[in-house]
């Protein structure tokens, strides 16, 4: 039986390298991603005053006017400011006929040099970060904060790995240079009829899969969070002290050949003030080529997906999803 409830799973043991923990925790991990695709983290090590401090950065930037926002508009490599209602979801397996999302976002990702390879062949999405003027410490704050988050992926795809039957080290080369992207969304309050209403076609977030192989979503005070859980139904979820959201998406699934979910989610900010949220997509290095892992096919499990690029795909799902990158998109 599939299970209704976000499970909260407990790093502490295994951050801190106590025997046995690594194996212990790995099936739990399982457990959560083969039956929910959810799962909460707490004693995770990341400092509170570090989160807040992102947090904070986030709000001064939305308080920004429009037009100073729009100076950074984001571009192809998807870096920078996407306005509110910037993004129409296309690709939901579990709503359709949905209008713009009611949000807006920045958009960051690794802190490339000038002259770096990627960014002097203007590489997809291998472009350089754009950062406001005249807000200072936002983007030390903002990288300060992916260094962390990347340094604790680093650290857990060794349980995704464990809980896969494989090595622990299995995804220590995929991760190498790995890419990610920080979202700061901020959402206004939104008012509407209940959630439960089959005929409501307005979100914050729509209902969706995320792309990436595994998000962190921050502690967030301010609900909004929704799931849906494999018999259909959809769940809130709570808000737990200092504890992350994490859950895969469609890369995860093209890597497990399926076995590990990606769950459908939402958001909508009826809270009466304003909700703020940082979720951390992270993926594998861009030159990877995603696969299933072997313990995952054999001659009764084929692989269900082909060989996936992530700059191949990542091009198809922003054309069919981001209206501010491809206009085209909302015709």
């Amino acid at each position: 039986m599939a299970i209704e409830t976000i499970p909260v799973i407990d790093l502490g043991p295994f951050l801190a390298g106590e025997p046995g923990a690594l194996d212990r925790t790995a099936r739990e991990l399982r457990v959560a991603l083969t039956e929910i695709g959810f799962y909460f983290i707490v004693n995770h090590g990341v400092p509170r005053e570090k989160i807040q401090a992102t947090f904070d950065q986030v709000t001064r930037f939305h308080e920004l006017p429009v037009d100073r926002k729009l100076e950074l508009k984001i571009d192809l490599h998807s870096t920078g400011y996407m306005p509110m209602r910037g993004n129409t979801l296309r690709t939901s397996t579990v709503q359709s006929g949905t209008k713009p999302n009611l949000n807006e976002a920045f958009f960051a990702k690794r802190e490339m040099a000038a002259d770096h390879p990627d960014v002097l062949a203007n590489r997809r999405f291998r472009g350089r970060n754009r950062w406001p003027d005249g807000l200072p410490g936002f983007r030390e704050t903002v990288v300060d904060y992916c260094n962390t988050m990347e340094a604790l992926v680093l650290r857990m795809v060794h349980l995704y790995a464990r809980a896969l039957d494989l090595p622990a080290e299995y995804f220590d080369m995929p991760f190498q240079d790995c890419q990610y992207s920080l979202r700061m969304t901020h959402y206004p309050h939104q008012d509407g009829p209940p959630i439960n209403e089959k005929d409501w076609d307005e979100f914050g977030l729509a209902p969706h899969t995320d792309t990436s192989f595994l998000t962190l979503l921050a502690p967030n005070d301010v609900p909004g969070l929704s799931i849906r859980t494999q018999s259909g139904k959809w769940i809130d979820a709570p808000a737990i002290d200092n504890a992350y959201v994490v859950n895969g998406g469609q890369m995860l699934q093209r890597w497990t050949n399926d076995i590990f979910l990606a769950t459908p989610h939402r958001a909508l900010n009826r809270s009466g003030g304003e909700r703020y949220a940082i979720p951390f997509f992270c993926d594998s290095n861009i030159d990877w080529p995603v696969a299933a892992v072997p313990t995952t096919v054999g001659p009764d499990k084929p692989p269900k997906y082909p060989t996936t690029w992530y700059t191949d795909y990542m091009v198809w799902y922003q054309k069919r999803n981001y209206d501010a990158v491809y206009p085209q998109a909302a015709e």
